[in-house]
C-alpha cells in the first residue's frame, strides 16, 4: 500500500472521532482562552470537537506568514478549555483540517484525555456555581438563583454560567456564596462585564479592588463594578411605579437619576485603608479608571417589564446635567438641550451632572449595559446550541436605529433558536464618555459597544449597525394539548 492511500486511510479514520462545531458553541467554551493578541495575529475559519466534547479542535490561518495552524484545547484541571496541542506552517486550510483530526483522534484513541489537558499550574479543582455548602438553608438562597437553579427552561443560562465561572470564581473565595446569596445581581453583573471584555479581545485581570483591570494591544485601564440596588430605606425606599408618560417622565427625570447617582458618588468617594481612591491605587495609577453599573433595582413582574429596560436615558441625564426636548420643524428633527442644576424626589435633592463632581475627572468613562441578566445568559445558551428542550425563546426590543430623524430605535424580534441567529455580550454595552477626563478612554478599548461624547452642550452617540437599545425574552414553555390538564 502506498503511503498517499495510508494517508488517505487514516484521515477518513479519524473523521469518526470528531465533527464540525457551532462558532458559538466554541465561542462559550473559551471564553477566557485567547489572548487579546490573537484576533489581530489570526483568523479563525473552522471549529471542531470530539463526540462527548472533551477535546475541542480549531483551524486559523496566520495573517502574519499567511499559512495555517490547528490548535487542540483541552480541559484543565480547573475545568477549563485550554490549549494542548498546536502545529503550525501548514500550506493551506484543508490540510490543517486533516492533520488536526488525526491528532484529534490520536489523542481520544489513547483514551488519556484528562491528562493531556493538564497545564501544570492550575491550584484549584473544577468549580459548580449550584452546588450548595452544607448547611446553607433555601431561606438564605436569592430568589433568581433559585429560579436560575431550578427552572427547566433556564437551562441554557446554567450552562452559560457554570463556564463562565470556572474562569472567574477561582480567584475569588467568596464567589459562589455571593452569587447563590445576597451577591446575585452583583455577581451576574460581574460574569457579564467579564464576558463583554474577552469578547473585546481584552485580556481581563480580576483585582480585589478594582474589580478588573483590562488590556491589549496600546491599551491598559481598569473598571470597577456597581449595580443600583433595591432602596431600604429613606424617600427613595417608595418606588414611584409610573403607568403614565408623564409620571414615567417624571420618574426618569428624578428618580432615577437619584438611584444612579447613589452607587456612582459612593464609588467616587470610597477609599481603602490607605486613603486611595480606585484611580489613585497602583493598578489604576496614571491610566483610564472606569465604573461599569447596571440597573437592578426593581426586578420585573408578570404583567410589566422591569425599568431596567428603559432607565439609561436617566443615567445620561444624570452623567452630564443635561436633558433634552425634541421637535420636527418641515420634517426635521429638532433636539434641545436644557442644563439641569439638581434632581428633587421627596424633599431629597441631589446635584446633577456627575461628571462636574469633585474629584470625577478621575473616573475616565461610564460603562452601562441593561443586559447582565438571567435572559441575556439564557440567549447566549440558546446561540450556543443548548436550548432546552419543550421551551422556545423569542426576543422583542429596539435595534439602533440610523435615520437622523429617528426619536425611537428600530423594532426586531427573532426566534433566539434559529441557526442562523447570532448574539454577541458586547452588543448593548453603552460607553459614557467623561469630557472633564483625566486620562480618556481611547474608543479602540471598547469596539463594537455605542459611544456617547457630550460636547458643545450636545450629547453625540455612535453605535454599530447592530447595537440593542433595550430588548426583553418570551421564555415558552411548550406543552402536548391533548395531554394538558388545564
Amino acid at each position: 500500500m502506498g503511503e498517499a492511500k495510508r494517508r488517505r486511510q487514516r484521515e477518513n479514520w479519524a473523521e469518526t472521532f470528531s465533527k464540525p462545531m457551532k462558532r458559538a458553541r466554541f465561542n462559550l467554551y473559551t471564553t477566557g482562552t485567547r489572548h487579546s493578541k490573537a484576533a489581530y495575529m489570526s483568523e479563525e475559519l473552522s471549529w471542531w470537537a470530539s463526540a462527548d466534547e472533551a477535546l475541542l479542535g480549531m483551524v486559523a490561518r496566520d495573517a502574519t506568514d499567511d499559512d495555517y495552524l490547528w490548535m487542540i484545547l483541552a480541559r484543565d484541571k480547573i475545568g477549563r478549555f485550554r490549549c494542548a496541542a498546536l502545529d503550525v506552517s501548514i500550506r493551506d486550510q484543508a490540510h490543517a483540517e486533516k492533520r488536526l483530526r488525526v491528532a484529534m483522534a490520536d489523542i481520544i484513541e489513547k483514551g488519556e484525555i484528562a491528562e493531556f489537558g493538564e497545564q501544570g499550574d492550575e491550584t484549584n479543582s473544577p468549580l459548580d456555581p449550584f452546588e450548595l455548602p452544607a448547611g446553607l438553608g433555601e431561606d438564605k438562597l436569592h430568589p433568581y438563583f433559585l429560579l436560575l437553579a431550578n427552572e427547566p427552561g433556564r437551562a441554557p443560562a446554567r450552562k452559560v454560567v457554570s463556564e463562565l465561572a470556572l474562569w472567574l470564581a477561582p480567584k475569588d473565595p467568596h464567589f459562589v456564596r455571593e452569587f447563590q446569596t445576597n451577591g446575585f445581581d452583583q455577581r451576574l453583573w460581574e460574569l457579564f462585564l467579564w464576558a463583554a471584555f474577552r469578547e473585546f479581545s481584552l485580556d481581563v485581570e480580576q483585582l480585589e479592588a478594582p474589580d478588573f483591570r483590562c488590556r491589549g494591544p496600546g491599551l491598559d485601564f481598569t473598571v470597577e463594578a456597581t449595580t443600583v440596588a433595591p432602596s431600604e430605606g429613606g424617600p427613595l425606599k417608595e418606588h414611584p411605579n409610573p403607568k403614565t408618560p408623564d409620571e414615567r417622565e417624571s420618574f426618569l427625570r428624578d428618580y432615577m437619576p437619584m438611584k444612579f447617582g447613589g452607587p456612582l458618588t459612593s464609588k467616587l468617594n470610597k477609599t481603602n485603608a490607605e486613603g486611595q481612591h480606585y484611580w489613585e491605587r497602583p493598578e489604576s495609577e496614571g491610566k483610564p479608571f472606569t465604573i461599569a453599573i447596571a440597573d437592578f433595582h426593581k426586578p420585573a413582574e408578570e404583567d410589566e417589564l422591569g425599568p431596567m429596560t428603559y432607565t439609561q436615558s436617566a443615567l445620561w441625564q444624570y452623567l452630564y446635567g443635561s436633558r433634552v426636548t425634541w421637535r420636527f420643524e418641515d420634517d426635521e428633527l429638532i433636539i434641545e438641550p436644557h442644563e439641569i442644576g439638581e434632581h428633587e424626589y421627596k424633599g431629597k435633592k441631589v446635584p446633577s451632572g456627575f461628571f462636574d463632581l469633585p474629584e470625577a475627572e478621575n473616573v475616565s468613562a461610564i460603562i452601562f449595559s441593561n443586559a447582565g441578566t438571567i435572559a441575556k445568559f439564557d440567549r447566549m445558551g440558546v446561540a450556543a446550541g443548548f436550548g432546552a428542550d419543550g421551551h422556545g425563546y423569542f426576543r422583542v426590543g429596539l435595534k439602533y436605529n440610523p435615520d437622523p430623524n429617528a426619536v425611537v430605535g428600530k423594532a426586531f424580534h427573532v426566534d433566539v433558536a434559529d441557526p442562523n441567529y447570532e448574539e454577541y455580550w458586547t452588543q448593548e454595552i453603552q460607553v459614557f464618555h467623561n469630557p472633564n477626563a483625566k486620562h480618556p478612554l481611547p474608543f479602540e478599548a471598547l469596539v463594537g459597544a455605542t459611544h456617547h461624547v457630550y460636547e458643545d452642550g450636545q450629547m453625540h452617540s455612535y453605535s454599530p449597525d447592530d447595537a440593542v437599545l433595550s430588548s426583553f425574552t418570551m421564555l415558552m414553555k411548550y406543552t402536548d394539548k391533548d395531554n394538558d390538564p388545564a
